[in-house]
């Protein structure tokens, strides 16, 4: 019995906490969009499920060619689009969120997958923990 045990403490310990980080913020002109990349890298090394979604202004940050010399502070966009080997594999835009502010796909950086709000909704639901930023 005891052997039984150590096994089903072991398997659990295995299973990974699905984690789901929105980004709602713009990426400039407030820490939040920047903090919560940094977090992703840090729950990364716990090798956790992660999860990103943009909605709202968030989807900002996922905006290919940003120039941020002119503010003074580094340019982060491309930092999200190598997160795959990191085991963050989903990185979502909202799709309506996207046509209210004027872009499409093809502005965005390599990676992201557009969504319905629905497709967005659906993925909440699935997760264990979730982070907005």
């Amino acid at each position: 019995m005891a052997d039984d045990e150590i096994r089903d403490e072991e398997e659990s310990s295995e299973e990974k906490t699905k984690f789901l980080f929105i980004f709602k913020r713009a990426p400039h002109g407030a820490i939040y969009p920047y903090e919560g990349l940094e977090v992703i890298l840090i729950m990364a090394a716990y090798e956790q499920e992660i999860t990103a979604a943009f909605v709202d202004d968030g989807v900002y940050c996922l905006k290919k060619g940003q120039d941020t010399t002119g503010i003074g502070i580094k340019e982060f966009a491309k930092t999200f689009k190598v997160l795959e080997p990191y085991g963050v594999e989903h990185l979502y835009a909202d799709r309506a969120s996207l046509e209210a502010r004027g872009l499409t796909e093809a502005d965005l950086i390599t990676g992201v997958e557009v969504v319905e709000a629905e497709e967005i909704a659906n993925v909440i639901s699935a997760q264990k923990v979730i982070l907005p930023f």
